[in-house]
């Protein structure tokens, strides 16, 4: 399709453009997590109260992870509420009910900041619980 064709049908070239961002933010963060010996659990899983983007494990332990994207990293931090944040923990505790362990899981909540370079920097344990 013409890009004068998708402005003229309305389409939001900008939300396309956000999303593919986004998916190479996550793709960024998940390569370094596992270059530390973390082990992918799931990618943008979805739970009853929320979205998580990626989980990963090690050592049994598993750590859920916030990706934010902006020009830089305060403001990719400064994108992270604490409304998001409960509905990250609701989600999470919706995927440790499948755990063999439950909620006595051991978990942590990190933050990846990407900045607009890609730079990536990771605050473990962001928020957590």
């Amino acid at each position: 399709m013409h890009y004068n064709a998708v402005i003229q049908q309305g389409y939001d070239m900008s939300g396309s453009v956000s999303y593919q961002a986004g998916l190479s933010a996550e793709d960024t963060v998940s390569q370094r997590y596992e270059r530390s010996g973390f082990r992918p659990k799931a990618r943008r899983w979805r739970g009853s109260g929320g979205e998580i983007d990626l989980i990963f494990e090690k050592f049994g332990a598993l750590v859920f992870v916030e990706v934010k994207k902006s020009r830089d990293f305060a403001s990719a931090a400064a994108r992270l509420s604490e409304r998001q944040k409960r509905r990250i923990y609701a989600a999470a505790s919706t995927f440790l009910a499948s755990m063999p362990e439950g909620q006595d899981t051991e978990t942590r909540f990190d933050a990846a900041l990407v900045d607009g370079t890609g730079a990536v920097k990771i605050v473990e344990n962001a928020f957590g619980h």
